[in-house]
């Protein structure tokens, strides 16, 4: 049986430039991976099925699980007759903007990748997990990237400075898709991208701090209140900064001083059920 650690990553920027002629969106974001992770464990099994199971009750464990499609198309592309069992240990928020279920395919692609020793390169597992969903290519590297095309073209950048990530996920889902279609990207703020490339580049905090922005922000605030009233309590009690992360409704803090973190903590557990203290990790996965 194969592990494979498959880590919550949130949008430091989330910009996005036009509607393009393939009806998917031209984002550019930068992203980065935080020590929240679902647990993949993989084993052949014998048959030619694939069995997905799950420690979350509610999350799909046929083809519409983007595990199952990863290891389905892995199997398809290169005439793999073995059947296979993953197990999910969910941490990662279900449709939370963390990309969980990217992040599970991503490593199931890994895991794959080893078990039946197909000698992939990370490159080419991106390219497979482009065909899964737009945050699997990421989830493939992890560590810090920008992000651009649809979110599949990734190009590694530097990791941020170390500091604290406060997550706090309300208790509702969002689709992707019905805040897509209510963005107006006539009046939308674009994040700086290229300030939040120099700060991580030149390792500069606060500069980090000021550069965050989600152009899908104010569009989930607007259908979700909840989500306001958790960026609210969350500057109150005294994060740096503070942002929602991807489509949302996850609000996350980052928190340079370790002695703020308890009272954030625990003041956003008075809000939401879902609250957790991480660290950025910002570095790539090890490749054989």
């Amino acid at each position: 049986m194969l592990y494979e650690k498959a880590p919550a990553k949130i949008n430091l920027t989330l910009d996005v430039l036009h509607k393009r002629l393939d009806g998917f969106h031209e984002v550019e974001m930068v992203m980065t991976t935080v020590d929240l992770a679902d647990r993949v464990w993989i084993r052949a099994i014998e048959g030619g099925q694939i069995k997905i199971k799950s420690s979350v009750q509610f999350v799909p464990t046929d083809r519409k699980n983007l595990a199952y499609q990863a290891a389905d198309l892995i199997r398809t592309t290169y005439g793999i007759k073995q059947g296979v069992e993953i197990t999910l240990e969910k941490r990662i928020p279900v449709a939370a903007g963390l990309a969980g279920g990217s992040s599970d395919a991503a490593a199931t692609l890994r895991g794959l990748n080893k078990l039946w020793k197909l000698g992939l390169g990370a490159d080419r597992l991106a390219e497979l997990g482009a065909q899964i969903g737009s945050d699997v290519p990421f989830c493939v590297y992890g560590g810090t990237a920008l992000a651009t095309g649809r979110g599949e073209v990734i190009q590694k950048i530097s990791a941020p400075p170390n500091c604290w990530v406060i997550l706090a996920k309300p208790v509702l889902s969002v689709s992707t898709g019905s805040i897509f279609k209510n963005l107006d990207l006539t009046s939308v703020q674009h994040p700086n991208t290229k300030d939040m490339l120099e700060a991580l580049k030149t390792g500069d905090y606060k500069g980090m701090c000021r550069s965050v922005g989600n152009v899908l922000e104010p569009v989930t605030m607007d259908l979700y209140p909840e989500v306001t009233v958790l960026k609210e309590q969350m500057i109150k009690f005294g994060a740096d900064t503070v942002q929602m992360s991807g489509s949302g409704p996850t609000v996350f803090g980052l928190v340079e001083h370790e002695s703020r973190v308890p009272r954030i903590y625990n003041g956003l557990k008075g809000f939401c059920r879902e609250v957790y203290a991480v660290r950025m990790l910002g570095e790539r996965h090890l490749f054989d």
